[in-house]
């Protein structure tokens, strides 16, 4: 009988075994926890990959049991290990991650990394496995693996590009295919659906009762230059919370955070979607406009990076960038944003902002005592409770005071129409409560609304009274 010969069988780490860098998650850890180190990394890449990456390692460490690992890979190394093949973790990556990676996952008999002086990739991996081993199997996925792949007595590729399988024949059955990266993921990643938030944009044209269609198209300008800009804070804000992400039941299927894009490529597309906006902006729109995106992509990074970790505060600047649109929406066309709108809107945002807080604590109720990233734990809960509404219901009486005063009157034939709008609003604010308390509700209260055939009759109700009231229906004999 012949007896199978089983070779090592040597496992990339980056893109093979799992569906990230982890020299990009290294470098956006460290931007997020030790920003000014930042400046450091061109002094240190001077001095090579290696030691590049052996310093990062000294900063941050990454939280491996998140990572975004291949299943049907990981189920065929489990296979192997069962059959008592050796196997091995040859990476480019810092040994102290691949050592963490062993320790998780439990497989691995050897791990081959870099250190502070060797960068452990292309042929100076194929040279230390061959000194090592003599012959092995090798699973790679890109083309700095060619030279060890050709080299392996069988080589194995996981979801490779056609350039790849041009200069590496490999039979499809030693092929792991993954889900294909999609124009939809892309899009998704811009978060498309949260920009209805910036159609507070047009609401002081609405307001005004002074539509005209070239008004009109300067909101729908600046309506996408702070979409943009929007999208920008959002892909940021997914990169800079991987790890908390990922372990989130609805977030982990983010773009990011699944793996569907390299967070490579997030970086560059932040900085194109901050310069399309602003590029946008300057262009067509008032220069007070601009002053205003400006701040507001100034308080969405300092909410990434800092404020979404303080308690209270982080639910005041989201309500204060709900705010900053429709004051955005007024400087565009010139019209005066009336006091009673931003008290209005800055009760109501606040309200939504705990309610998003909320959701989120109920989610994770029996997986963690704090959000990740966040200063709330599960005692909060009763507290968020209490203040939630109560803003809404602030929010509301700040509307029905509005209707006391002199400028309604000069609006609206018939204001009086106007108060059946308050009870709607108590309505709406004491049903998303109660779902939210039900877990009925998504972490996104804003994903919600779109979908809540509630949400739609009410924001239908309070337009048609706003249409009704400007109807002279107590003509005066």
């Amino acid at each position: 009988m012949t007896k199978t010969i089983h070779h090592s069988l040597c496992v990339d780490l980056d893109g093979t075994l799992i569906a990230t860098d982890t020299l990009w998650e290294s470098v956006l850890l460290l931007l997020r926890q030790h920003f000014l180190l930042i400046f450091k990394l061109p002094f240190w890449l001077l001095q090579g990959r290696a030691y590049l990456k052996h310093q990062i390692a000294q900063y941050v460490t990454l939280d491996v049991a998140t990572l975004p690992y291949h299943e049907n890979l990981l189920r065929f190394l489990q296979d192997e290990k069962n059959k008592g093949r050796m196997l091995v973790l040859a990476t480019a990556a810092h040994q102290s991650i691949a050592q963490a990676v062993a320790d998780h996952l439990k497989l691995f008999d050897v791990i081959i990394a870099s250190d502070a002086q060797i960068n452990m990739k292309g042929a100076t991996k194929r040279d230390a496995l061959k000194e090592r081993f003599k012959t092995y199997d090798y699973i790679g996925d890109s083309r700095a693996d060619l030279p060890i792949l050709h080299d392996a007595h069988e080589g194995f590729l996981v979801a490779p590009s056609r350039a790849l399988q041009k200069q590496f024949t490999c039979p499809s059955e030693r092929i792991f295919s993954t889900p294909k990266t999609t124009l939809w993921d892309w899009l998704k990643a811009l978060r498309p659906h949260q920009w209805v938030k910036n159609g507070l944009i047009f609401l002081p044209l609405i307001l005004a009762h002074q539509f005209d269609l070239s008004q009109f198209g300067v909101s729908l300008l600046a309506f996408i230059a702070f979409s943009l800009i929007a999208s920008s804070g959002y892909i940021l804000n997914d990169l800079l919370d991987l790890a908390a992400d990922r372990i989130h039941p609805t977030k982990k299927e983010r773009s990011f955070a699944s793996g569907r894009i390299p967070i490579q490529y997030g970086l560059p597309l932040f900085a194109l979607l901050v310069c399309f906006s602003f590029s946008f902006s300057l262009l067509w729109l008032p220069i007070q406009f601009t002053a205003i995106l400006g701040l507001y992509f100034s308080m969405s990074i300092a909410y990434s990076f800092y404020f979404k970790q303080k308690l209270i505060v982080d639910v005041l600047v989201l309500a204060g960038l709900y705010t900053l649109r429709i004051l955005a929406g007024g400087l565009a066309i010139s019209i005066p944003i009336s006091p009673w709108l931003l008290a209005f809107s800055m009760f109501i945002f606040t309200s939504l902002a705990f309610l998003k807080r909320y959701v989120e604590l109920m989610l994770l109720i029996d997986k963690e005592e704090v959000l990740k990233r966040r200063s709330y734990e599960k005692g909060d809960l009763e507290m968020i409770a209490s203040m939630g509404p109560t803003s809404g219901y602030i929010a509301i009486l700040v509307f029905a005071l509005y209707l006391n005063s002199e400028k309604v009157s000069t609006l609206y034939m018939s204001p009086l129409i106007l108060w059946l709008i308050c009870p709607i609003l108590l309505y709406w604010i004491t049903h998303v409560w109660f779902l939210a308390r039900r877990q009925q509700m998504l972490d996104d209260p804003v994903l919600f609304a779109l979908k809540d055939k509630t949400s739609w009759l009410v924001v239908a109700c309070i337009f048609v009274l706003m249409l009704i009231a400007q109807i002279d229906l107590f003509p005066k004999f």
